[in-house]
């Protein structure tokens, strides 16, 4: 009888599924008048091109992004004289004088040469600006009416329309998946309207010219030595029905068009040396194409990816709003908008397709939207929480080949990464402390208050263990267990031992990037065995055993690692207060309400802590989280959603993410509270950092699936907004698996679990745990 149920059960949800797909509602983002500043503009990329036009009337600005456009250049900024420094450094730690520690590391253990300050780090940087000024003749004044810019994101399209004078004027602007080139349409429904001058900048480092009829833009940038840095080209050419083109000085002049379509193509010697013949033969290509073949292609092979997961948790009344009304109204009304959840988990997905690329780059800070030269905090990858941020979502929402660009950065670590380990540590393997770029930097920081952690590369090794434990890929794994072993073979060699305890320790780490009182009143941020190293370790060393099994290999070096797996410290020591401990001593915070919760590594992303295998933990972890608050940078806002999913309570996380949908238009440096979002929905620090979207994303799905605790849980942290109604279908668990479920009042009323294979797993559904076989994809 029970196999009937479910056979009906699972078939239910298959034709549910199947019409939920059909009738999925556009999903769009809109808005009644043109962008006011960048952080209004509509973000379109391809993984590698990026733009976002800010739709203005007379005059409109399009900031032009590529991925691998960066400053700077390699360095060796390793002090091959810092290890001698070590034995003294922990010596003072053992003695309680983190303090003297701390001074000695900031002369003799951090990086040679202004480290991320200086210009051989480098930045990453905007291309820069297509300009575009339009002309009304016979206008005399110009007011549109009708305004209304969009972003589909099922169709990866942004348009801007009005109304002027009786014409209809549309533009409709995407960065194509067919050919990398960003495309730009402009028509009237009337003949012979257009009227439009075109021109490329940038405030440094930029030829112009034009040959022919098109413009070119081109460059070198700074690598910080001798100024010959990265060099890039970018080429403007357009198609015209009706009209005449000239050029003026570096213009391109169009009068009379009834369709205009705009090319632009850029490159950069990042990987390829022949990039100024490879932009003019994508150019040549593009344009021999028509518009409606290259759009229709862009969408199905942008849909390729993005169709493979739908949600709808219905639809309020405040969904005809433009979307930055909608904003203003939902932290107070979000119960009449419970389909802006929805829109903002689809924009992440959207995010991680249009940012990143198979063969190419992960995201940076900024995904790859920037629109300076001096991007906010370089637009650099930080190993303390923001590069693993921007990737925990792309596996559970089925986008699980976007994660290998972050693969093949981290392989690049670690022929550098082994200097650092023998150059600081005198140790084997490789390691990363806390920030990296394009070219390598493995070294720590120039500042020990932050720049001395050790969790940066074992940080980086469980993301690429996610990508496998969900596709269960063995051939991935095998490619990336050198890099697995190396960082284990670094901690390993590394770890001292704590004589109060016995206990294996790092040592010198921080807790990033936190500060605590010394006992003499003194402040400190230089300790040995930070709580987040220990979970670190745990998680590594368990990690390469496991993969040393499957692949059958290193026998020797697993058992080594299972014996000291014995001396790691526990997942977690509870404090006086009931908090979880920060660092191996229970010292008191400088700053309880610090944006950064590294001690909770534990909680997420490891699942070494949880409600039911280590009960008392998520309790002490809940205190932990109530002490810090609910405020910060987005990322940390979106970290602490991420914390209350795991702990199962889906109230708070959804509080959290009502702070993250807070409108601002703040665009400091922040450090503390106020995070938010701006009225195209990218998350605010501020500044834009992209991690916020991608961290609230992750924590949706951690709200509505998980699968790190040895099963698979549905609606494991739903909370009372969306308990009405629900259907999914995409979802992806751990072991490969793809989940379709439907709900009513908070109960799962069909599902669907599909795998390659069919096999037994064990699920957990409205709080009763049973084992079921999969269906076969």
């Amino acid at each position: 009888m029970y196999k009937k149920q479910l056979i009906i059960f699972s078939l239910l949800s298959f034709f549910i599924g199947e019409y939920t797909s059909a009738q999925q509602k556009p999903l769009v983002l809109w808005y009644d008048k043109p962008a006011r500043i960048w952080e209004e503009t509509l973000p379109l990329g391809n993984g590698k091109l990026g733009m976002t036009p800010d739709g203005g009337i007379t005059r409109e600005n399009i900031v032009l992004n590529d991925i691998t456009l960066w400053s700077g250049g390699k360095q060796d900024a390793n002090n091959y004289e810092a290890y001698k420094s070590l034995p003294k450094i922990r010596q003072l730690i053992l003695e309680g004088k983190n303090d003297e520690a701390q001074e000695l590391v900031n002369r003799d253990f951090v990086c040679r040469g202004q480290g991320s300050g200086g210009a051989t780090w480098g930045k990453y940087q905007t291309l820069g600006n297509l300009q575009l000024d339009y002309e009304y003749p016979g206008s005399k004044e110009v007011k549109p009416e009708a305004y209304k810019r969009t972003l589909s994101l099922d169709k990866a399209v942004a348009t801007t329309e009005f109304i002027l004078n009786g014409v209809k004027y549309k533009r409709e602007y995407f960065c194509s998946f067919d050919d990398d080139v960003d495309v730009i349409r402009i028509t009237a429904d009337q003949p012979k309207k257009l009227n439009c001058n075109i021109s490329i900048n940038r405030p440094e480092k930029a030829s112009l010219a034009t040959q022919g009829n098109e413009l070119l833009m081109f460059g070198q940038l700074d690598n910080g030595t001798d100024g010959k840095g990265m060099k890039y080209t970018s080429r403007v050419t357009t198609k015209l029905k009706d009209g005449s083109l000239t050029t003026e000085g570096n213009n391109l002049k169009i009068k009379d068009a009834t369709e205009i379509i705009v090319y632009v193509a850029a490159e950069t010697d990042f990987k390829h040396t022949d990039f100024e013949a490879r932009v003019k033969k994508v150019l040549q290509e593009a344009k021999e194409k028509t518009y409606d073949g290259e759009l229709a292609r862009h969408s199905a092979n942008f849909g390729k990816l993005f169709n493979r997961l739908t949600i709808n948790l219905g639809e309020g009344e405040a969904a005809k709003l433009p979307t930055d009304v909608r904003l203003d109204h939902f932290y107070k009304d979000y119960k009449n908008d419970v389909s802006l959840s929805a829109l903002f988990f689809q924009f992440g997905r959207y995010l991680s397709i249009s940012s990143t690329r198979v063969g190419l780059l992960p995201p940076n800070l900024q995904g790859l939207w920037a629109n300076q030269i001096n991007t906010p905090w370089n637009g650099d990858y930080h190993l303390d929480v923001n590069v693993q941020m921007n990737h925990w979502a792309i596996e559970p929402a089925n986008l699980s080949e976007l994660n290998l660009p972050l693969a093949e950065l981290v392989r690049n670590l670690t022929g550098h990464g082994a200097k650092t380990a023998k150059a600081y540590y005198n140790a084997d393997g490789w390691i990363a402390h806390v920030i990296t770029n394009v070219w390598g930097f493995t070294e720590p920081g120039e500042s020990a208050s932050w720049g001395a952690s050790n969790a940066g590369s074992g940080w980086l090794c469980s993301n690429l263990w996610d990508h496998f434990a969900y596709s269960r890929d063995l051939k991935y794994l095998k490619s990336i267990y050198p890099v697995l072993k190396g960082s284990a073979a670094f901690y390993q060699s590394a770890l001292i031992k704590d004589p109060k305890t016995g206990w294996l320790v790092t040592s010198p780490s921080v807790s990033p990037e936190n500060t605590f009182y010394l006992p003499n009143g003194k402040t400190a941020s230089i300790s040995m065995g930070p709580t987040i190293d220990n979970q670190i370790v745990r998680e590594l060393f368990n990690h390469v055993i496991t993969a040393a099994r499957l692949l059958k290999v290193d026998a020797a070096f697993s058992a080594s690692l299972q014996e000291k797996l014995k001396s790691i410290p526990p997942v977690g020591v509870i404090s006086k207060d009931g908090r979880i401990q920060e660092w191996l001593e229970d010292y008191k915070e400088t700053d309880p309400q610090h944006r950064h919760i590294s001690h909770l590594y534990g909680v997420y992303p490891a699942g070494l802590i949880t409600p039911n295998s280590t009960p008392a933990l998520a309790e002490a972890a809940k205190k932990t989280l109530e002490v810090r608050g609910d405020d910060g940078p987005s990322w940390s806002i979106a970290y602490k959603q991420l914390f209350w999913a795991r702990l199962q309570d889906g109230n708070r996380a959804f509080k959290l993410f009502r702070e993250i949908l807070k409108p601002t238009l703040r665009t400091d440096i922040n450090y503390g509270a106020g995070g938010g979002v701006y009225p195209n929905m990218l998350s605010a620090g501020p500044p834009f950092q992209i991690d916020g979207n991608f961290g609230a994303t992750a924590a949706i799905a951690e709200m509505l699936i998980q699968s790190h605790d040895g099963y698979i849980e549905l609606l494991p942290a739903i909370p009372d907004a969306w308990k009405a109604f629900g259907e999914i279908k995409g979802l992806k668990a751990r072991g490969n698996f793809t989940v379709d479920m439907n709900w009513k009042d908070g109960k799962i009323t069909s599902y669907k679990i599909a795998s390659t294979v069919p096999q037994k797993v064990k699920v957990k559904i409205n709080g009763k745990q049973r084992t079921i076989t999969s269906v076969k994809f």
